[in-house]
């Protein structure tokens, strides 16, 4: 650069003259220089990122780096919902690991440049990227060349990451049965195999961060995919499989595939005879086909994250000179997406006494317009907040705490486009007649409890699991 040009950069803020980060990661890098990217990023946007990684690693001894955005990062912000995207869960399906690592670059480069909407969206949001749950696997596929269906899918123990959570449906379906509660189903007793390493640490991640939204992406069909994954009927492979939730998931999936350039789009696109495009490009897991033990039912089921797959397209493991047109593809999905954590209704409950926040009171909806109950309730987190996304329409909001009065609220959810959710709170009045002990079995129905019980449990099966 002359130095001219460094005079005129200088003068202008330098960053109209710095090399877009977001193009550098449109190649297949490796694991080494993904970290050494992410940090890039860091180093570029200091004030508004932070690197840091899972609790454990692969297999193989590779970190699992995740790079978090927004403004103030490194700690929640009350009343700012967090969302995550995972891509490379399965090690040979690379795409979702490329454009996620470019969308890193990407938010980066545009909040610096003044893109107003950019900016707002980080402001408002904290985002977390994950662009490699299987390190490994990248590594096994990319050793054999990339062209292989299933080399490198399964983590370097040659285990399917995505079919090794806790199956918490089975649980779920008993106990709608047996109209029990309907959320946060995780306990140690779920545990029927020795976990993973890459696996036991995203479950950790998802326990311990109040996720509102997320994706997690694959390859190897056009769609975006919504729960159940895995289908009621144990032997019903096809099989529509319904969600409480099913119209927000409907619409979630359909954020993407109408944002991304071909998905929903009229010229049909078939990958191995699977062509959903006639659909809207999404598509229920279970009427695709059951899969048990997969990491989206266990985020809507273990917690209160909303989580969808996004299969990003028939190849796998795309040659490097197609990943510009992908990521032009996906672009603006990407980022319509992470805006749908603002859908809905959110707010903090306290105690109307004291003002103190109330963790682990339970939000019941019951949708007015469509006049019926959703049968998936989600709890308040430490500080008090929630957030329940919601399509638009008329809902009903009951608060509901051991030792409180339950309180309702009516209220309309618009989701007007870019703007963050409503706000209703709820502070709730003690009810001093309540003196229900806290026994195990009241213990189990009460969400504030259920948390710590749940949280026992899987330190002390991590105690019994061998490593």
């Amino acid at each position: 650069m002359s130095n001219m040009l460094l005079l005129i950069c200088a003068l202008a803020g330098i960053v109209s003259c710095q090399k877009p980060l977001w193009k550098e990661p449109l190649a297949h890098i490796n694991n080494a220089e993904l970290q050494n990217y992410l940090l890039k990023v860091h180093q570029r946007c200091p004030n508004i990122t932070r690197v840091y990684e899972l609790n454990q690693r692969s297999v193989k001894g590779w970190p699992l780096i995740v790079l978090e955005i927004t403004k103030h990062p490194g700690k929640h912000e009350e009343l700012k919902p967090e969302f995550k995207y995972i891509g490379n869960m399965h090690g040979n399906e690379v795409l979702g690991r490329v454009l996620l690592t470019a969308l890193a670059g990407y938010l980066c480069d545009e909040y610096l440049s003044g893109n107003p909407d950019i900016q707002k969206l980080i402001n408002i949001t904290r985002i977390h990227i994950l662009p490699s749950m299987n390190p490994d696997g990248w590594d096994i596929a990319t050793e054999s060349g990339g062209k292989d269906w299933l080399s490198g899918r399964e983590n370097a123990n040659g285990v399917d990451l995505n079919r090794d959570f806790p199956d918490l449906n089975a649980v779920a379906y008993k106990a709608e049965k047996q109209k029990q509660r309907t959320n946060h189903f995780f306990s140690a007793d779920v545990i029927d195999h020795k976990l993973q390493p890459e696996t036991k640490a995203v479950i950790q991640w998802i326990l311990n961060n109040p996720f509102v939204l997320s994706a997690n992406l694959h390859g190897g069909a056009l769609v975006a995919n919504y729960p159940y994954d895995e289908a009621r009927g144990p032997n019903k492979l096809h099989d529509y499989t319904a969600t409480p939730d099913d119209d927000t998931f409907r619409f979630l999936a359909g954020v993407y595939s109408g944002a991304h350039k071909t998905m929903a789009a009229g010229k049909s696109v078939s990958c191995g005879g699977d062509d959903f495009t006639h659909q809207g490009g999404i598509t229920n897991g279970a009427a695709w086909y059951s899969v048990a033990g997969g990491m989206q039912d266990f985020n809507y089921l273990s917690s209160n994250d909303f989580e969808i797959t996004l299969e990003l397209g028939c190849d796998k493991y795309p040659s490097a000179e197609k990943l510009l047109e992908e990521w032009n593809n996906n672009k603006q999905a990407l980022i319509d997406f992470i805006w749908e954590s603002h859908i809905g209704v959110k707010g903090i409950v306290k105690d109307a006494l004291s003002g103190q926040p109330i963790q682990g009171a339970t939000i019941k909806v019951f949708n007015v317009t469509g006049n019926r109950r959703i049968d998936h309730d989600i709890t308040s987190v430490p500080g008090g907040e929630y957030w329940r996304l919601l399509t638009p329409g008329e809902y009903r909001i009951t608060v509901v705490k051991n030792g409180y009065i339950p309180k309702t609220e009516n209220i309309v959810v618009s989701n007007p486009p870019h703007q963050e959710a409503v706000c209703l709170d709820f502070s709730l009045m003690p009810n001093f007649d309540d003196q229900s002990d806290m026994l195990f079995d009241s213990m189990s129905s009460d969400p504030d409890a259920l948390e710590i019980l749940n949280l026992l449990d899987f330190l002390r099966s991590r105690e019994k699991l061998p490593n």
